[in-house]
């Protein structure tokens, strides 16, 4: 292979010599014959025979050599201004295709001032810096759904060999039966939020739109949880106006109050405190869900939409870290705004800002 390259170089480096050979036999034959009739005409010098060939030989000679200079200098600088940036590239996509993302170019020297192949170079660390993320992303992805459904799986497997025992009694059968059943609730809305956040990523969910009342939406939504907050004695604190209609996807907005429902619950110790609260401006829906939690720190602030990110591992039985990034994915495509303040130790409070005169679409 390599002395096939090479053959095929010396072709072309051989090319390369024959054209600039006849472009400066061309262009110095021209010259002569113009200086030899205007010495004819001007000066009425008559040349003769021996003295044009030896004129012609000689300049044959030059134009060799002067070939053979213009050939030489143009390898060096295709070779510094071309082969080397085009072999770097080339060289960086190669470890791209195997894997290695990481890989980096060094801008090139630019001999002609030129910024072609610097542009190019810039856009492929670019691209790398990209997939090297996505390939973060994509192997933590993998990394966290197996972890979550190993969990689930485990607990089933155990509960289900416990089960065989003869022995066992009708409260913990039931007992173990309940832990399956929980589990594989676990797992179901595990499979669905994970297509549910893949469809939207993929942008395979069209928005449908149409105008209806908010603060029913909301309250509905909040009265799905009442078994569970009574559960745990929380107060449940409303002030919500009348007549505040919006105009977005009713389904998708559903999923936002239930998971930011369930994650002020979850937060909230016994006899805790939930707040909704929902006002309008005179273009703008503002929800606001409060809660009297553990609250979020900085760090866990900077990652709480990340998928499976869960800050308070404490409840990580309770959930799969896919609730907020479904919140944010979808406020993001129906052209709304979210925002977070909390305290460590006095709780969070959830703002979600929407646009009355109508959602985004895909």
């Amino acid at each position: 292979m390599k002395k096939r390259l090479n053959f095929a170089g010396v072709l072309k480096s051989i090319h390369h010599y024959v054209v600039f050979f006849l472009l400066m036999a061309f262009i110095t034959t021209c010259c002569m014959m113009l200086f030899i009739q205007t010495m004819t005409h001007t000066m009425g010098i008559t040349l003769t025979e021996e003295n044009i060939a030896i004129a012609a030989k000689l300049t044959f000679g030059n134009v060799l050599l002067l070939s053979f200079i213009a050939t030489v200098i143009d390898i060096v600088r295709r070779k510094i201004t071309v082969s080397r940036p085009v072999k770097k590239i080339t060289d960086a996509a190669q470890q791209m295709m195997q894997g290695d993302f990481s890989v980096r170019i060094s801008p090139v020297y630019k001999m002609d001032g030129e910024d072609g192949f610097n542009k190019i170079i810039d856009c492929f660390n670019k691209m790398a810096e990209e997939l090297s993320g996505t390939e973060t992303l994509r192997t933590d992805f993998i990394a966290n759904v197996s972890h979550e459904l190993k969990t689930p799986l485990a607990v089933m497997q155990n509960y289900a060999t416990m089960l065989q025992a003869p022995e066992l009694s009708r409260e913990k059968r039931v007992e173990y039966a309940k832990a399956i059943t929980d589990a594989s609730r676990r797992l179901a809305d595990l499979i669905s939020n994970i297509l549910k956040l893949n469809k939207l990523e993929n942008q395979q969910i069209l928005l449908s739109i149409t105008t209806y009342d908010l603060g029913e939406q909301l309250c509905e939504c909040l009265l799905g949880f009442e078994d569970v907050w009574e559960k745990k004695n929380l107060e449940i604190e409303t002030e919500i106006e009348d007549g505040i209609y919006i105009k977005t996807d009713q389904d998708m907005m559903t999923l936002v109050w239930n998971n930011l429902f369930s994650n002020a619950i979850k937060f909230t110790e016994n006899d805790g405190k939930i707040s909704l609260r929902l006002t309008t401006t005179e273009d703008t829906a503002i929800v606001q869900v409060s809660d009297t939690g553990c609250g979020i720190s900085r760090e866990v602030g900077a990652h709480m939409f990340d998928k499976f990110y869960q800050g308070d591992t404490s409840h990580a039985t309770q959930g799969n870290g896919l609730g907020l990034a479904l919140v944010k994915r979808i406020i993001d495509i129906t052209g709304s705004d979210i925002f977070v303040e909390s305290e460590v130790g006095k709780g969070t409070t959830f703002t979600v800002k929407i646009r009355r005169t109508g959602g985004g679409e895909i």
